[in-house]
């Protein structure tokens, strides 16, 4: 049975710790514009952020061939034990996880925009893959669908490989994503302040407030 989880798509520690206080958080997703942002060193926020939630932190490789990326990937994941290696969805990239997965290493093959891309990625022995729902959706392209075509797949052969939904632009992404079987949702902090709030929760705390108010007043 699959149970959707959320990632947190940011190096912004403050965010990571609100959405961490909710109770609701698995992971957190990165890259480098992110910590770009960061006063502190892409180490330095990795540990902190390590500090905050125990669960995957995908960081992304720069190199574009496969020697640099495992180079690199080993030098990241000596970071830390839940640092997983986003690698880009490529030949070389391939070569990278599958090296990787010989040694140990968990990756995350990044830009998946087919379900042949997937199963490739699966197969070389990635941890994680990550179909861009909004990026597709920009294209007139169906990126839920994709997302469930994927998961009948791997149903289908057996794979274990999760399903991250990433390029959530809104909610209504979330619980598309929910319903077509995706393993993890990753969002940015205001999409996960967006699932919370409601027009009618908040009337409806409005209207309890005002009953409270009536009461004491006798």
């Amino acid at each position: 049975m699959t149970v959707l989880k959320f990632f947190i798509d940011t190096a912004d520690i403050d965010d990571i710790r609100r959405v961490a206080a909710m109770g609701v958080l698995s992971g957190v997703t990165t890259n480098h514009r992110m910590f770009a942002k960061r006063p502190k060193s892409a180490v330095e926020v990795l540990q902190d952020i390590a500090g905050v939630v125990d669960g995957p932190i995908v960081v992304e490789v720069v190199s574009l061939d496969a020697v640099g990326m495992v180079e690199e990937a080993l030098s990241l994941a000596a970071i830390h034990k839940n640092i997983v290696i986003k690698v880009p969805m490529t030949i070389e990239g391939m070569k990278a996880v599958h090296r990787l997965a010989a040694q140990g290493v968990r990756t995350a093959v990044t830009l998946i925009f087919s379900a042949n891309q997937a199963l490739l990625a699966a197969r070389a022995g990635a941890a994680f893959v990550s179909p861009f729902i909004g990026r597709l959706d920009d294209i007139s392209v169906d990126g839920v669908e994709l997302i469930a075509e994927i998961g009948r797949i791997f149903g289908i052969h057996g794979i274990a490989t999760e399903v991250i939904a990433a390029s959530i632009r809104h909610p209504i992404h979330v619980s598309q994503a929910a319903k077509a079987g995706a393993h993890i949702a990753t969002l940015p902090y205001l999409v996960f302040e967006q699932m919370v709030k409601h027009p009618l929760t908040d009337r409806g705390i409005e209207r309890y407030l005002a009953d409270w108010d009536t009461l004491q007043k006798g």
